[in-house]
């Protein structure tokens, strides 16, 4: 038997074992995110421990009733501070979170060919790992306004669950956040340095509309441009900004600042960029009639 044949064996434990105790290490940071209804998906414990990180399309459209679960069982109420659809990214405030944070890695100096491992909840199971190999690293072209973003694509396998969760490399340190799975078996994780560079650019005082939406269909008359759906308010919050605009449930918003309103992403992506004071411009249809209302936005306490 030669030196190399009895060398694999150890080499092999090695790693083995220095991945248990990464897998250990990335679950006290891993939470499963909760809104209505069955499913869900995964969240990473963000710097300061009391926010966590996800992708947006597993917060989208949930509202208030999101609830964080821990590794512990621990169970925490959950608002959104921010959201990018694009990116999809989402910022979560946890009330009374006191969360272990991961180290973040340097998703920069990422390298095609680098073991990486996945971390999340598929299907409801808690704590899943999985891992694979960095097979490409891209660029997502960026418009006007719009901030660079790249994309780290890999083998590691996701499932529905896994959404939001981390991806680490060899070292436990957090290189990605994950968000979809592309072509079947392979998945596409956005890198840290992109979700680190957009929380640096969101407001550093909350801002409130008080304002709940639902993205319904537009009647041919009041499309513009082509647009065939708007936003139909459904909640007004009492003594709220939207309300002393004058806003009412029932009146359908077809454009902000001038830039037709077809999604929740869009209103959503528009507020990231505002801050307390700024005021909005919203076009409405009420009752059929056309009307234009100045919304300013205030400071959420």
């Amino acid at each position: 038997m030669t030196t190399t044949e009895l060398e694999r064996p150890a080499a092999a434990t090695l790693i083995g074992a220095a991945a248990v105790g990464l897998a250990a290490r990335a679950r006290a940071s891993v939470v499963q995110v909760r809104g209505r209804g069955p499913g869900g998906g995964s969240g990473l414990a963000w710097r300061d421990g009391r926010t966590v990180m996800t992708n947006f399309h597993v917060v989208a459209g949930v509202g208030a009733q999101l609830e964080i679960l821990t590794h512990a069982e621990g169970r925490h109420r959950a608002r959104l501070i921010a959201g990018n659809p694009r990116l999809d990214l989402a910022l979560l405030d946890v009330e009374g979170g006191d969360l272990t944070p991961p180290p973040l890695g340097d998703s920069a100096r990422l390298r095609v060919g680098e073991l990486v491992f996945a971390v999340g909840n598929p299907w409801g199971q808690r704590g899943v790992v999985t891992a694979g190999i960095v097979s490409a690293v891209g660029e997502i072209p960026a418009g006007r306004d719009e901030q660079p973003a790249s994309y780290i694509r890999s083998d590691v396998r996701l499932a529905p669950g896994n959404s939001g969760g981390p991806l680490l490399n060899a070292q436990g340190e957090v290189v990605g956040i994950n968000a979809m799975i592309f072509g079947g078996d392979l998945s596409v994780a956005i890198p840290t340095h992109v979700a680190l560079a957009w929380v640096a650019r969101l407001p550093s005082r909350p801002i409130f509309l008080g304002l709940g939406v639902q993205p319904v269909a537009l009647p041919p008359s009041l499309g513009r441009d082509g647009q065939q759906t708007g936003l139909l308010v459904a909640q007004v919050a009492r003594g709220g900004p939207a309300a002393s605009a004058g806003l009412m449930v029932g009146d359908l918003i077809l454009a902000l600042d001038g830039q037709p309103l077809a999604a929740t992403e869009g209103l959503l992506e528009a507020l990231a960029a505002r801050a307390p004071g700024d005021t909005l411009r919203l076009d409405l249809a009420r009752g059929g009639h056309p009307l234009t209302l100045a919304v300013t936005l205030a400071e959420k306490e």
